[in-house]
C-alpha cells in the first residue's frame, strides 16, 4: 500500500513524462506515413515495406539485451541522455535518402537508437517512483506514449495531405530535441550498486524467469504490428478515404482510459486478471477488424462506425495490458537486474511486432489480403489468453519477488 511519503509526481518523473512523450511522438510520426512514402517514393511493393520496416525492430530487438546488461551495469541517466541525443540525430537521414538500401540503413542505425533510448527509459523511470506506486506509475508513464500515438500519426496523416514528407521528418526531429531538454531535467540518485554485479553470463542479458510471459507478450505484438503499419492502407480498402488519423485518436482514448485503471489493479493485486480481461478485448477487436471487408463498402456508415469503435476498443485491450506486462517482468527480477528485465519485457514486445510488420506484409499481399492478416492477429491473440491462463500465468504466481 501506497504512504503519504510515497510522492509519485514529482519534478523528475514529470520531466521523464514529457521526454517520453515527445521522444514518441516524433516516433509516432513515422509510423503511418512511412509505408505510404515507401510506395509513393520508392514504388516499393507492400512485402518490401513489412521487410524495411521490420528491420527497425530487428535492430532494436538485437540491442535490447546490451542495453540491459549495460543499464545494470552502469548509472543509467548518462546512458539514457545519450541513447537519446543519438535517436533524434538519426532522424536527420531521412530526407537525404534517394535509395532504396540507404533508407534500409538508416532504418537499421535507427532502430539501434530506439532500442537503446527506450529500455533505458524504462527502467530508468522506474528508479524514480516509488515502488508502492509503481503500477500506477508505470500506467501514467504509459499514457505519455499513448497522448503521443494519438497526435502523432494524427498529425502527421494530416500533413501528409497538404506537405511534403520532408515537412513531417523536420517536425520528427525539433520534437525529439525538445524532448531531450526536458530528459536533461530528470534528477536522479546513482543506481548502481557495485556490491551487486556478477560476472558477465548470459542470464545477464535475458530474465529466463520471463520466457513464458514473454511468449504470451510476443504473440499480442503480432496484431499490434500488423495493426498500426497497415490500417491506413486497410482504411482505404474500406473506402474510408480520410480522416483515419481518427483511428490511432480513438485508440490512444482507449489506452489512456484503461492504463489509469489497469495500473491501480495492478497495484491492489489484479495483475493477471488485467492482462486476461485485455487479451480478451483485443482478440473481440481483431476479428471484427477482419470481418469489416466483407460488410461491402456499399454499407459506409457501419464500416465507419466499427472502424472507429475497434480502434477504441483496441486502446483499451492494450492499455491494459502494457502496464500489467510490465509490472510482471520487474517482479520477476532483483533490483539490479531491473534493467534486464525491462530489456526483456521489450525484446519479446519486438519479436512480436517485427513478425507482425513482415506476415502482414506478405499476407497483404497474398489472395487473402489485409482481412487475412487481421483474423490470423486475432488467432495470434487467442493462443496468447490460453497460454498465460494455463501456464505463464502460474509460473508468475510461483516465481514473482514482490
Amino acid at each position: 500500500m501506497a504512504s503519504g511519503n510515497d510522492k509519485l509526481w514529482t519534478s523528475s518523473f514529470i520531466s521523464a513524462c514529457i521526454g517520453n512523450f515527445l521522444l514518441f511522438f516524433a516516433f509516432y510520426l513515422l509510423v503511418p506515413i512511412l509505408p505510404l512514402y515507401l510506395i509513393e517514393e520508392f514504388h516499393s511493393s507492400k512485402l518490401m515495406v513489412g521487410v524495411i520496416l521490420s528491420s527497425y525492430t530487428l535492430a532494436a530487438l538485437l540491442i535490447r539485451p546490451i542495453a540491459g546488461f549495460v543499464l545494470d551495469m552502469f548509472y543509467r541517466k548518462p546512458i539514457y541522455l545519450l541513447a537519446y541525443l543519438l535517436f533524434v540525430l538519426s532522424f536527420i537521414g531521412y530526407p537525404l535518402a534517394n535509395l532504396i538500401s540507404t533508407f534500409l540503413f538508416l532504418r537499421i542505425l535507427h532502430g539501434f537508437t530506439f532500442g537503446f533510448v527506450t529500455t533505458s527509459g524504462n527502467s530508468f523511470i522506474v528508479d524514480i517512483m516509488p515502488a508502492s506506486r509503481r503500477g500506477e506509475g508505470l500506467g501514467y508513464f504509459g499514457i505519455s506514449n499513448t497522448l503521443a500515438m494519438a497526435l502523432g500519426p494524427m498529425t502527421s496523416l494530416y500533413m501528409h495531405d497538404y506537405y511534403s514528407f520532408d515537412s513531417i521528418f523536420y517536425i520528427a526531429i525539433g520534437s525529439g530535441l525538445l524532448g531531450f531538454l526536458f530528459a536533461l531535467g530528470i534528477k536522479s540518485t546513482n543506481n548502481v550498486d557495485k556490491s551487486l554485479k556478477q560476472p558477465i553470463a548470459f542470464d545477464r542479458f535475458f530474465l529466463f524467469k520471463g520466457t513464458k510471459a514473454g511468449t504470451c507478450l510476443m504473440l499480442m505484438g503480432i496484431p499490434y504490428g500488423m495493426l498500426v503499419t497497415y490500417v491506413a492502407i486497410y482504411g482505404k480498402e474500406l473506402g474510408i478515404k480520410s480522416g483515419i488519423g481518427v483511428f490511432f485518436t480513438l485508440m490512444s482514448i482507449g489506452l489512456i482510459a484503461s492504463r489509469i485503471f489497469a495500473g491501480k489493479m495492478v497495484d491492489r493485486g489484479k495483475l493477471l486478471q488485467a492482462i486476461l480481461y485485455g487479451t480478451l478485448v483485443c482478440v473481440v477487436s481483431m476479428l471484427i477488424l477482419a470481418a469489416l471487408k466483407q460488410i461491402g463498402i456499399n454499407h459506409e456508415l457501419l464500416i465507419l462506425v466499427s472502424f472507429y469503435s475497434i480502434s477504441f476498443l483496441l486502446g483499451i485491450g492494450y492499455g491494459m495490458l502494457f502496464p500489467a506486462y510490465n509490472t510482471l517482468f520487474v517482479n520477476l527480477a532483483p533490483n539490479n537486474r531491473r534493467a534486464t528485465a525491462s530489456s526483456t519485457y521489450m525484446t519479446s514486445w519486438d519479436i512480436g511486432v517485427g513478425t507482425g510488420l513482415i506476415a502482414g506484409g506478405w499476407l497483404a499481399d497474398s489472395s487473402g489480403g489485409l482481412p487475412l492478416a487481421y483474423l490470423v492477429s486475432a488467432v495470434a491473440a487467442l493462443v496468447s489468453y490460453f497460454f498465460f491462463k494455463k501456464v505463464a500465468g502460474p509460473h508468475f504466481e510461483k516465481y514473482k519477488l514482490r
